[in-house]
């Protein structure tokens, strides 16, 4: 594999790191975090689905939306651990990299 077909990954994980210190700052903010969770849950949850596609973009999308919904559970970075499935573990691991 080339280094330019390795490179949309690469960025899905970066842009995944990015998203996922976006959610787990909601601890820097105590009081506002749980108001911020509320209004990111959704979007991480929307962004996860077209991140990845088919079956593990909505599985991941749930999950996300959970993750960030329920108090305490900020800490898990889902952006980041769907792509490591989809890159390490997945069958068909390139067709699921959105490009």
């Amino acid at each position: 594999m080339s280094s330019s077909e390795r490179k949309p990954g690469y960025n899905l994980l970066l842009w995944g790191i990015l998203l996922d210190l976006v959610g787990m700052a909601t601890y820097i903010l105590p009081g506002l975090g749980e108001f911020f969770d509320v209004l990111w849950a959704p979007v991480s949850a929307y962004l996860l689905s077209k991140f990845y596609k088919g079956n593990v973009g909505k599985v991941a999308a749930v999950i996300g939306f959970v993750e960030e919904a329920v108090p305490g559970l900020d800490i898990i970075p889902t952006f980041t651990l769907t792509w490591i499935y989809i890159r390490f573990f997945s069958e068909d691991s390139k067709s699921k990299l959105s490009k």
